[in-house]
């Protein structure tokens, strides 16, 4: 297997990088956060960022071309929310929802105790957490302030500003860490 070793800092700034080969025009990249092991208690922090493009792929091909990239960073697929080296979701492709708002619905709606015992057999755009985590909406807001949410209707400025108060100080930008 092919791994790719350094700081997670590193891990993600090459994973953006190999993005490049899915876009069509840049790469528009956040800062980097520090932000706490999900689910919590499941390890060391974690280092997250947004990032955003277009792309001519389907969401299914550009799902498999994600974790194309998580494999060559050295990621293996043991356990629903397990260890991992990198870990690169599909958060949205523009308005699309999939399979259905239906299905969107099922998954968005389902305890997070019940989600973390069980994967979707399909691809679930948007996806269905991304309104409830601040490791997600804070570096989307870096790159896609005002992309709007196909079901809820809310943009990524509102639906971050919804967050509590503590899920947005742990997201903690590693650049204002040093300075």
């Amino acid at each position: 297997m092919p791994t790719q070793t350094g700081s997670p800092n590193e891990v993600i700034t090459r994973a953006i990088g190999a993005l490049k080969a899915l876009a069509v025009g840049p790469v528009r990249s956040s800062r980097l956060y520090r932000t706490p092991a999900f689910p919590p208690g499941s390890g060391p922090d974690f280092v997250n960022a947004a990032a955003a493009f277009r792309t001519t792929l389907a969401a299914p091909e550009l799902l498999q071309r994600l974790h194309e990239i998580e494999h060559r960073a050295g990621r293996q697929r043991r356990n629903r929310w397990g260890a991992r080296t990198l870990d690169l979701d599909l958060l949205a492709l523009d308005d699309l929802v999939c399979p259905d708002v239906a299905g969107f619905r099922a998954w968005a709606d389902l305890p997070v105790d019940l989600a973390g015992q069980s994967a979707p057999q399909q691809l679930i755009l948007p996806h269905p957490r991304l309104h409830e985590r601040g490791f997600v909406l804070v570096p989307l807001a870096d790159v896609a302030p005002d992309w709007v949410h196909p079901v809820f209707g809310q943009d990524v400025r509102r639906m971050c500003a919804a967050l509590s108060p503590t899920a947005r100080a742990e997201v903690v930008a590693l650049d204002a860490e040093s300075g």
